[in-house]
């Protein structure tokens, strides 16, 4: 098959696919309506990267979702069309400015202007430059979620002539291009605008001058250096020159010939342009779509650039690879905040979609965010606990230590062990990271009201019958029982009561739930001490 070298496809899915509503499937029908209309024998994607800071989620994102749509694709077209990722990493633009976070600032900003691939890494490291420790930092992650891709360089692509057919072509339509750009652009950056950037022969800067002549038969433009005043010929071949952003993403879809490429909300405007350019080179614009941007916790734009978004080391210091693809795949065309405290909400939804595949027809289990992470059945096995509920339980018991919380969950599921369910044992140490790091330092009890109070000895002396009993929903119902005679309307009241006395929180998974967890009895004394105001500081 020629796609051999990609994980295999469930046959059963192939025919449930052609009624498929998913959004992959929806993108992935477009691709298939193309290969009809072009005969090819191969479909070619591509994501873009831009390494002038570390690579954040977003990025990831990206590659995720476009590798949902390859394997809609291939169920679309029975696998029998070859498909090829690439990422694209624009290494060659200059670095305009840098993070604020990154370390020697100083050094950086004698390389201002300069491309990514020639600055310095400023962690001191053994990488060539700032751009290839960006670089590998993006190949590690890709390659531990396992994705089957071609990493490629913008400088080597640009250096080694790869390119140099693309920009001779670009020269020879270099008019049209200035007519599609420059009725975009305000009249003091018409005034030096051009497709092409030269590299400074002396400082090695990305130069952003006008051209003054151009010779299509020499592969030549002339311009007048900015510092100098000389009038210099260069070549457009072998490095000498790099193309402006917009230009630069049409030059790319003509050398590679791409077929799909999404692209952020935000760059609606480059898209069209870039699409009228790759036109006018001679070739067909890539499908694709524009997803909604991610926003931090203030609601601005995550960028690079402001150091401002979270990295996929710092979620998977949290939370499973599954997690993040789950949030990546979910409504792509609404805008979200990604924040670390979406963490938990997305694991749990993660496995609660997972254990629900198994049972699933095959037309459901396509509707189901788990196909689109695995491009097949889900790896992981069932979870017994949520995470939300470890969340509690490591707050109950102030746990730094893996083997206590064990202690509590071997008593709620029998014959459960680290060894037995590795998969929980993973999430225990996630639980406890992320209650340490984000949910203890805004922990904020509060002492109970009278109403509170009497309500509270009431479910206390009331557990007393419970001290057997590890159904959380019947506990659950008790909990509510003495919420209702207690008069408390609405109801969720006592239930925020219960987590901000209890767990010093607003907000909490089912209590009964976290009561058959933590213990009847460990429980009675949480509400002891919580009456006798120990939590309160």
């Amino acid at each position: 098959m020629s796609n051999s070298h990609l994980s295999p496809l469930d046959p059963e899915l192939f025919e449930a696919a052609k009624t498929a509503k998913a959004w992959p499937f929806e993108e992935a029908k477009r691709l298939v309506k193309r290969i009809k209309r072009t005969g090819q024998s191969e479909v070619i994607f591509q994501t873009g990267y831009g390494p002038s800071g570390l690579p954040h989620i977003g990025t990831f994102g990206e590659v995720a979702r476009t590798n949902m749509v390859r394997n809609a694709f291939r169920l679309l077209s029975d696998d029998k069309i070859k498909t090829h990722l690439i990422c694209f990493s624009d290494d060659m633009d200059g670095m305009r400015k840098f993070p604020p976070n990154l370390p020697n600032q100083e050094m950086l900003t004698k390389y201002l202007g300069q491309p990514l691939s020639r600055v310095p890494d400023p962690y001191e490291s053994d990488y060539k430059s700032f751009a290839d420790h960006n670089n590998h930092r993006l190949m590690k992650f890709l390659d531990d979620f396992g994705f089957s891709y071609e990493f490629a360089s913008s400088t080597d692509y640009y250096t080694s002539g790869k390119f140099d057919a693309a920009l001779l072509r670009m020269l020879e339509v270099y008019d049209k291009v200035m007519d599609i750009i420059l009725p975009t652009l305000g009249e003091e950056r018409r005034a030096t605008y051009s497709p092409f950037l030269p590299i400074c022969p002396h400082t090695g800067v990305v130069l952003q001058v006008p051209m003054i002549a151009k010779n299509v038969e020499k592969g030549t433009i002339t311009y007048i250096h900015p510092k100098t005043g000389e009038q210099i010929e260069t070549t457009v071949k072998g490095g000498a020159v790099k193309c402006q952003w917009k230009a630069d993403w049409a030059l790319r879809w003509f050398a590679l010939g791409i077929d799909y490429e999404m692209a952020g909300k935000d760059l609606i405007e480059s898209v069209k342009l870039s699409s009228r350019i790759v036109a006018a080179l001679g070739s067909r614009p890539p499908e694709g779509f524009n997803f909604e941007l991610f926003l931090d916790e203030e609601g601005q734009k995550i960028s690079k650039t402001k150091g401002n978004g979270i990295t996929v080391e710092e979620w998977l210091t949290y939370a499973s690879p599954e997690s993040i693809a789950l949030f990546m795949y979910q409504k792509p065309k609404t805008a979200k905040r990604l924040f670390f405290d979406v963490i938990p909400k997305a694991v749990d939804e993660y496995y609660s979609f997972a254990n629900s595949y198994k049972k699933q027809t095959a037309v459901e289990r396509l509707n189901n965010p788990v196909f689109h992470i695995f491009g097949g059945a889900p790896t992981t096995g069932d979870m017994p606990i949520s995470f939300a509920l470890l969340l509690n339980l490591v707050s109950a018991a102030n746990a730094h230590d893996e083997t206590v919380l064990w202690g509590f969950i071997e008593r709620y599921v029998s014959g459960a062990t680290p060894k037995t369910h590795p998969e929980l044992n993973r999430l225990v140490a996630y639980a406890i990271a992320y209650f340490h790091d984000f949910i203890k330092p805004t922990k904020k009890f509060r002492a109970p009201s009278e109403k509170e109070k009497t309500a509270l000895i009431a479910l206390r002396d009331g557990l007393k019958d419970f001290e057997n009993i590890v159904d959380g929903q019947e506990i659950q119902s008790f909990v509510f029982k003495v919420g209702k005679d207690n008069e408390f309307e609405p109801l969720r009241d006592w239930f925020k009561a219960l987590y901000q006395v209890l767990l010093g929180q607003d907000q909490g998974p089912r209590f009964g739930s976290f009561i058959a967890l933590y213990g009847v009895k460990e429980t009675r004394q949480l509400i002891d001490d919580a009456l006798l105001g120990k939590f309160l500081s």
